[in-house]
C-alpha cells in the first residue's frame, strides 16, 4: 500500500477513533498522531513525545490496532514512532502487544506545538482547566447519612475564608463511580467563584494534567506551565487514579507540595483511598493521607427515594405533563441500588418509556423498562488481590503458585483466567496487571487475555465458569 492510500485510510480511522473514545480522549491523545507508511502487514505511525506513545501503548492500543484492522483488514501490527529530529525511535507494537509502562522518560520534540497551544502574546503555553457543570452545586447535591461527612467537608472548603489556613488541605474524597465525588469538586469551584471571584479556581481532570505537562515538555515551556499551576488559589483534581507516569507525578507532586506549603487549597477526587493506589509513589500518596480523607458509600434506601424525588422535580419543571406515582419511585430505590448516576438513568429510562409507549405509569410497566437493571447490586471495587484470592480458592491452587514461573498447566489455565479477569473488571494496564501476577510481561499478559477469550468463545463451560467467577468477585 502506497503512503498516500494509507494517509487517505488514516481519516477514517481517525473518525472511528474519535466515535469510539469521544472528543475529549481523542483530542487529548490522538490528535497529533499522524500516518507514516502501511506495508508488509505493518502501520507506522507517529507521534511528537515519548509519553503520548508510551501512554498509547499502555492505554489504548488494543483499540488502535482494532480500528486500523477495520479500515485496512490486512494490517496486523502497528509501529508507534516518535518524530524527533535527529533521534527517530522506533517502538514496535504487535497486535499481542501492549506496549510499555507509562512511566517512560519523556523528552521534548521540536516544531510540534499546535495553534491552540500558542497564545498571541509571543507563544506562552495556553492551559485551560476541564470544563465545569453548572447543574452540579450544593443546591443540587442531595444529602443522606453515605455522603453527609464529604458534603460537610467540601461545604467548608468552598466557603473558608482565603486569608485563614485552611483545617482540611488537602481534602481527598473517594468513593467508587457515580456517588457524587465530581459534584462536590464542582460545587466547591461554583461557589469559590460566586463568594470569592478573585480566586484562581482550577478545576480539571488527572488526564488533562497529564496532557498539558505532556504539552509543555514538547513546546520547551515548562516554566509557564509550572507558574500557572502554581499560581492557582483553589486546585481541584478529579479521577486522581489515572495520573500515570513518573516524570507526571514527580511534576505533580511539586506542585502540590507548593499549593499546600503555601496554604493554597486542593481538593482531590479518585475512586479508591490514598492507601491503595497502586500506581502513585509512596511519597505522594503520604501526602494525600496527611490530610482529611473522607469516602462516600452507596446511597441508602432513604437517600435514593431522595435522589429520584429531586430528579423528578427537575424533570416537571422541563414538561409539567410528567408523572410518576410514588409506588414506580419506591420500586425504582428498592430494585436500582447504585449511585447517583444509576438511579438517574433509571427514572429516564421510565419517563421516556411512558413517553415513547403512552403506556400508564405503573410499576409493571417500570420492571419492563428496567428489566435489565432490577437485580443489579451495589458497584464493587474488584482489586487483583481479590481476584488472586477467588481464583486460587476456586481452582485450588495457593497463590504463590499463581505468582510462580511455574507453567504447569493446573497453574497456567487459573492464572491466564486471573489475568483475564483483571483486564475485565479493573481500570489496571496490562504491564500493572503483569506486574501483580509475578512480574510478568505485558505481552503475557495480552495473550492470556485473548487466549481465554478465545477459548470462552468456544467452549461454554468455560464461559459459565468464569462468569461464576464475576459473581463471587462482584457480590462476595
Amino acid at each position: 500500500m502506497g503512503t498516500e492510500q494509507f494517509k487517505a485510510a488514516w481519516v477514517k480511522i481517525a473518525q472511528r477513533l474519535r466515535a469510539e473514545l469521544g472528543e475529549d480522549l481523542y483530542s487529548s491523545w490522538f490528535a497529533r498522531m499522524e500516518p507514516e507508511l502501511a506495508t508488509d502487514g505493518q502501520a507506522v505511525v507517529s507521534v511528537p513525545t515519548r509519553f503520548l506513545r508510551s501512554w498509547i501503548q499502555s492505554h489504548y492500543i488494543d483499540v488502535l490496532v482494532r480500528t486500523c484492522a477495520i479500515e485496512l483488514p490486512e494490517i496486523e501490527q502497528v509501529q508507534i514512532r516518535v518524530r524527533s529530529p535527529g533521534r527517530p525511535a522506533l517502538a514496535t507494537v504487535a497486535a499481542s502487544d501492549a506496549g510499555e509502562a507509562a512511566d517512560t522518560e519523556v523528552r521534548p520534540a521540536a516544531n510540534n506545538r499546535r495553534p491552540q497551544q500558542q497564545a498571541a502574546d509571543g507563544g506562552r503555553l495556553a492551559i485551560a482547566g476541564s470544563p465545569l457543570d453548572r447543574s452540579l452545586t450544593f443546591e443540587t447535591f442531595v444529602v443522606g447519612n453515605s455522603n453527609a461527612l464529604a458534603h460537610a467537608a467540601a461545604s467548608m472548603v468552598a466557603k473558608a475564608d482565603p486569608a485563614t489556613p485552611g483545617r482540611f488541605n488537602p481534602l481527598y474524597v473517594h468513593s467508587a463511580s457515580g456517588l457524587g465525588k465530581t459534584h462536590l469538586l464542582n460545587a466547591i469551584a461554583w461557589r469559590v467563584r460566586e463568594t470569592a471571584p478573585e480566586r484562581k479556581v482550577l478545576y480539571l481532570s488527572a488526564e488533562r494534567f497529564m496532557y498539558h505537562f505532556a504539552a509543555a515538555l514538547g513546546a520547551k515551556d515548562m516554566l509557564t506551565f509550572k507558574d500557572f499551576f502554581r499560581s492557582v488559589d483553589l486546585l481541584l483534581i478529579d479521577d486522581f487514579q489515572f495520573l500515570q507516569g513518573r516524570f507526571t507525578q514527580q511534576e505533580f507532586c511539586h506542585t502540590f507540595n507548593s499549593l499546600v506549603d503555601s496554604k493554597r487549597q486542593v481538593v482531590i477526587a479518585a475512586d479508591l483511598p490514598p492507601a491503595q493506589l497502586d500506581g502513585i509513589e509512596p511519597r505522594m500518596r503520604s501526602r494525600l493521607a496527611g490530610g482529611l480523607v473522607v469516602d462516600i458509600a452507596p446511597p441508602e434506601l432513604e437517600l435514593r427515594r431522595e435522589i429520584l424525588r429531586s430528579r423528578l422535580r427537575v424533570a416537571c419543571e422541563r414538561d409539567p405533563s410528567v408523572a410518576v406515582p410514588v409506588e414506580v419511585i419506591e420500586f425504582i430505590a428498592n430494585r436500582v441500588q447504585g449511585g447517583g448516576r444509576e438511579l438517574e438513568g433509571a427514572l429516564t429510562r421510565v419517563l421516556a418509556s411512558q413517553k415513547l409507549t403512552h403506556a400508564e405509569p405503573t410499576v409493571e410497566t417500570a420492571a419492563l423498562a428496567l428489566r435489565d437493571l432490577v437485580n443489579s447490586g451495589p458497584v464493587q471495587r474488584i482489586k487483583i488481590e481479590d481476584i488472586l484470592r477467588v481464583i486460587g480458592k476456586h481452582y485450588n491452587v495457593p497463590k504463590a503458585d499463581l505468582l510462580s514461573p511455574r507453567r504447569a498447566r493446573s497453574i497456567v489455565r487459573p492464572r491466564q483466567v486471573g489475568m483475564y479477569l483483571a483486564k475485565r473488571l479493573t481500570t489496571r494496564s496490562l504491564p500493572e496487571i503483569g506486574r501483580r501476577f509475578g512480574g510478568r510481561d505485558h505481552s503475557t499478559v495480552l495473550h492470556a487475555v485473548r487466549k481465554i477469550e478465545s477459548l470462552a468463545a468456544q467452549d461454554d463451560k468455560l464461559k459459565r465458569e468464569i462468569e461464576l467467577l464475576i459473581r463471587l468477585l462482584e457480590h462476595p
